[in-house]
């Protein structure tokens, strides 16, 4: 994995702007769709079922994250991505909140067993509850290091044919026991609500322009974690780093990218 090959799928997303069908949660379909938008790409953020098919048919990827869960969501999540079956279109699930409910658990479950996504990504204690339903989360927040589930996405990654990435302080990214680490980003990230949701929406983006999820997840993740480094510069607090980091998005060029991206 190299600077350049990442910088790569950076460009094929601002050149190709692929069209990203997410499902996701009240909370963050607006930043999500404005960081899809600065990043090149273009956002849907369709739910009703009626239409699920259609919308998966015209998208480049799909991008389905369960944290606001509803009964009527769910049902056109697993429609969502049987479509995404059909149509060879990949899938990336962002499981929000696992192992804070049953329910939730329940959810995961049954949308892993309609067909594989091409990416589960999520924070550690997301990762560890999937790979392990009797492992117990916080809510949304992961009161694990990333470093802590190595080993779970590992075995995830391997059980289900797929790339699992966790969201940390170093993100690491696994599929066929290659495991690639990058260590960018900023702690004040952690406190804009969906910024994770955000890493899965570009992943999809990704995703919809290169075959080779494990490739697209690591340029996500670096793009993501590059913006953070960049916004954080010019950022007062939460607030103004929301802006800065759409603005970075935005802005990216090779040279700020290859000199703050760092593969571990």
């Amino acid at each position: 994995m190299t600077k350049e090959l990442l910088w790569q799928q950076v460009v094929a997303v601002k050149e190709r702007s692929p069209l990203v069908h997410s499902i996701t949660n009240y909370v963050v379909m607006n930043f999500n769709a404005n960081a899809l938008l600065a990043a090149g790409a273009s956002p849907i953020m369709a739910h009703a079922a009626e239409e699920m098919d259609d919308m998966v048919n015209i998208s480049g990827a799909l991008v389905v994250n369960i944290g606001t869960l509803d009964s009527n969501w769910v049902n056109s999540m697993k429609i969502a991505i049987k479509a995404a079956e059909a149509k060879n279109k990949p899938w990336v699930l962002d499981p929000v909140g696992a192992g804070a409910t049953a329910y939730r658990n329940q959810v995961i479950a049954e949308l892993l067993a309609i067909h594989r996504p091409a990416v589960i990504r999520g924070n550690a204690s997301e990762i560890l509850a999937v790979a392990n339903a009797e492992n117990k989360t916080r809510g949304v927040d992961s009161t694990h290091s990333s470093n802590d589930a190595i080993e779970a996405a590992k075995q995830l990654s391997n059980q289900l044919k797929c790339v699992v990435c966790i969201s940390g302080e170093t993100d690491y990214i696994t599929s066929n026991d290659m495991v690639t680490g990058l260590k960018n980003g900023h702690a004040l990230m952690t406190r804009i609500t969906g910024m994770g949701c955000t890493a899965s929406a570009l992943t999809g983006a990704f995703c919809a322009v290169q075959a080779d999820a494990h490739l697209a997840t690591c340029a996500a993740m670096a793009m993501m974690g590059v913006a953070g480094e960049v916004a954080v510069k010019k950022a007062g607090g939460p607030a103004t780093l929301q802006t800065a980091f759409l603005d970075a998005l935005y802005t990216m060029d090779v040279t700020t990218f290859m000199e703050t991206v760092h593969i571990v």
